[in-house]
């Protein structure tokens, strides 16, 4: 877009922030994301013009006034989860789908090759996991595991271990994202042979619908760390008409967003598998538990990060 063309389209908006001034944080936080997104694009595509100085100083001036305003620790937390991270999820959109997409690769690998190869199962899963499966399924009870430690201990080591992925996955981004792939990967047919195990022993809808009920969050959440990772990894490799620190510096902080977002998922996902998993339920409250799980993720991450900022980009690039 030639930059005559971007001043004229986005001109009145800038106008309109300086002359209606407002007192209110969300609005604030909105026209502060707005605004650095055009500051973004001047200093990739108009680097020492007149118009990214005054982008610049008009953030500014938003900046200082959004993080003086006496609201702002209830008002920060608020526009945290419905603009910045939403924000961030846009931003994230392709390096959510190459996650994605690598895991669901690494899965597909997982369930091939424990097919075709009987020991697989064992190397991934460890002999002493199987065994004791096996066992539960002579008993008539193939998902006990589940139900071998108390509540609460349970609770807080599951909780503490997911987030501990999850973090793993988005610090080894800086690996230039081979770390992260690798995480991703490993995970993937970990998850692969596991369902396959289930699925030779004919037991594969019982394991779903067990399963998945905290499985749906907790792997969407490792994929979706998984792009935090990739946001750090891809600014190193590709930091485009930034310096690679500057780039690293912004694509680690976004990825530290997506990533510290997670938290209230990975502890939804635990207190499922500590408190829910285990219990026997009907097949339509399993389903249920999995769709508005299943609903959240993809509404919160990609349906509606698209409607707040979609709009914009489309109309930016149709020109």
């Amino acid at each position: 877009m030639k930059e005559a063309v971007f001043v004229k389209r986005n001109s009145e908006r800038w106008k309109s922030y300086e002359e209606h001034v407002t007192e209110d944080p969300d609005e604030l936080t909105s026209r502060f994301v707005s605004l650095t997104d055009d500051l973004s694009y001047a200093r990739t595509f108009y680097p020492g013009s007149p118009v990214l100085k005054y982008l610049n100083g008009l953030a500014s001036q938003l900046h200082r006034k959004l993080y003086s305003n006496q609201r702002e620790d209830r008002g920060r937390i608020k526009s945290f989860w419905m603009y910045e991270l939403p924000y961030v999820a846009f931003q994230a959109r392709y390096n959510l789908l190459y996650a994605f997409l690598f895991f669901t690769i690494a899965f597909s690998i997982g369930s091939v090759s424990a097919a075709n190869d009987e020991t697989f199962v064992r190397l991934i899963l460890g002999d002493g996991y199987v065994n004791q499966t096996l066992e539960n399924i002579k008993q008539g009870d193939p998902l006990a595991i589940y139900k071998s430690a108390s509540q609460a201990d349970m609770f807080l080591a599951i909780t503490v271990n997911n987030i501990r992925v999850s973090f793993m996955a988005f610090a080894a981004g800086l690996l230039f994202s081979a770390g992260t792939l690798y995480v991703m990967v490993q995970n993937g047919i970990m998850l692969g042979a596991f369902q396959y195990f289930f699925f030779e022993k004919g037991l594969l809808m019982q394991s779903v619908l067990k399963i998945w009920i905290h499985g749906t969050l907790e792997i969407s959440a490792i994929i979706i760390a998984g792009a935090a990772g990739l946001l750090i990894g891809n600014s190193l490799l590709f930091p485009g008409t930034f310096s690679r620190l500057e780039s690293f510096k912004a694509g680690a902080k976004k990825g530290l967003k997506l990533a510290v977002g997670l938290v209230p998922v990975f502890v939804t996902a635990g207190f499922l598998e500590s408190f829910v998993t285990r219990l026997t339920l009907p097949v339509w409250a399993s389903c249920s538990i999995i769709g508005i799980s299943a609903i959240f993720i993809i509404w919160y991450f990609v349906i509606y990060p698209q409607r707040l900022y979609g709009d914009q980009n489309d109309s930016e690039e149709n020109i």
